[in-house]
């Protein structure tokens, strides 16, 4: 091509970038002379860059404590409005009151203190027995016990009303006397003893409470006799007034050993006819009378007929 050629040259084409190809290119690669977005500094731009947006500074309030700002995590959900700041602010805890400063001890400081051990009831004292409160002032008790303190002045001791029953305490000394006024007499006919038990109070010198259930199938009344008697004090046994009180009396006496006077068979029933103590005195021993605690009946079987060998020999 000569130096005054006229003709048009043919200019290089220039590349095409990326986000200008027509989206119906299948072509996955970049052609030859294209840019693509990852690999210009200026990534998702074709032409001029966009000029930077500046944003002036917000004013200054006069008062900053009482301005109130809202940002989009500040605005409410249901309002669209501001939320007011109270709602984030978290309340300080409380700090709970100083105790008020305790008073100086007095300069005789132990008095004090010793009076108080000295008014201090023991754990270890035992109660003493029942209180056998008095029948309240609305109660006037029956007139058979009123014809009873008339008919034997001096026999009735006490008389105590609980859970809805007359109680009369006796002495030991005149309770057949009692016994057979109460079962005779029209007016009461307690003529079935229903049970006889006994409760024990060591602090006491009369430990036992022997206590006399009665009832009159005539009437359908009930009261209860009460006597206390030592560990050694004869008791009269009131079989001769309730026969039904034979094998009653016998448990007491197995459980407690409570002495029956006039009992026509005074034995153990519940226990073996060697065993020692009776299980139900408070200071019985919870493991047992030592060293012939036997559990197996064949154990004191045993026991028996040694016995009664050696006595043979």
């Amino acid at each position: 091509m000569g130096v005054n050629d006229t003709s048009p040259k043919e200019l290089p084409t220039p590349p095409i970038a990326a986000a200008d190809k027509d989206a119906g290119a299948g072509s996955p690669e970049p052609l030859k002379g294209e840019v693509s977005r990852t690999d210009s500094p200026g990534a998702g731009a074709s032409a001029a860059e966009a000029p930077t947006r500046v944003v002036p500074p917000a004013p200054k309030p006069e008062n900053p404590a009482a301005a109130t700002t809202a940002t989009t995590a500040e605005t409410s959900s249901v309002t669209g409005g501001p939320t007011p700041p109270d709602a984030h602010r978290v309340a300080a805890p409380k700090m709970p009151p100083k105790p008020a400063a305790k008073p100086a001890a007095p300069a005789g400081g132990a008095a004090p203190a010793a009076k108080a051990a000295e008014h201090k009831p023991s754990a270890s004292t035992p109660p003493a027995g029942p209180t056998d409160p008095p029948p309240p002032p609305d109660k006037t008790p029956p007139g058979y016990v009123t014809n009873l303190q008339q008919a034997l002045p001096g026999a009735v001791e006490q008389i105590s009303y609980w859970v809805g029953d007359w109680t009369l305490i006796v002495g030991a000394e005149r309770l057949i006397e009692v016994a057979t006024w109460l079962r005779d007499q029209p007016e009461s006919r307690f003529d079935y003893c229903s049970d006889v038990t006994a409760s024990d109070w060591p602090p006491r010198a009369k430990r036992f409470d022997v206590v006399y259930s009665l009832y009159s199938t005539r009437h359908r009344h009930r009261i209860r006799l009460k006597i206390r008697a030592g560990e050694l004090d004869p008791v009269p046994s009131v079989t001769g007034v309730w026969p039904s009180a034979n094998w009653l009396e016998r448990e007491v006496y197995d459980m407690f050993g409570v002495r029956f006077v006039g009992h026509p068979d005074l034995r153990r029933i519940l226990m073996p006819d060697e065993w020692q103590g009776f299980p139900q005195r408070k200071d019985y021993p919870l493991e047992g009378p030592g060293e012939l605690l036997m559990e197996n009946p064949l154990d004191w079987l045993k026991l028996k007929q040694a016995r009664e060998e050696s006595e043979i020999e």
